[in-house]
């Protein structure tokens, strides 16, 4: 088989997803959910179209994942006062604990997906992938299938 950047990526993101689901029922997740916690942590308590905006996900697939995750008591939504305008999302402490969890088997899934790569090379991948991702996000808009 042909070894076509494209395909590079889709066997590394199948890989990292493998690698990483065992994790997901120990920590009580499903896919996708542990990208959201870890925004909240980061970020604070917002509208689940934040969330959706920023990974570029339906928001009624958002919207289905809080239902989940507020069921498992990950999150909670409370009535935004100050705007009006909506429910926002927040993290629990069970959410806290997961995001913790969940961002120490990343590191252990960094390191082995990175053994063997200098600082410099880890600097560099990093930067190459932002670039990639910049380039997509700019082409998006363009016609894509032209005849």
């Amino acid at each position: 088989m042909e070894r076509t950047f494209h395909m590079l990526l889709y066997r590394a993101f199948h890989a990292q997803r493998n690698y990483l689901r065992p994790c997901f029922g120990r920590i009580g997740l499903g896919a996708g959910q542990p990208k959201l916690l870890v925004y909240l942590d980061s970020h604070g308590p917002c509208r689940q179209k934040e969330l959706a905006d920023y990974f570029e996900i339906d928001p009624a697939a958002v919207s289905r994942m809080m239902d989940t995750l507020e069921r498992g008591g990950f999150v909670v939504r409370r009535r935004d006062e100050a705007s009006r305008r909506g429910d926002l999302v927040g993290l629990t402490e069970k959410g806290r604990r997961a995001v913790q969890a969940w961002t120490e088997f990343c590191a252990q899934e960094e390191e082995q997906m990175l053994r063997g790569f200098s600082p410099e090379e880890r600097q560099q991948f990093a930067e190459f992938l932002a670039r990639a991702y910049r380039n997509l996000r700019e082409g998006k808009g363009e016609e894509q299938w032209e005849s």
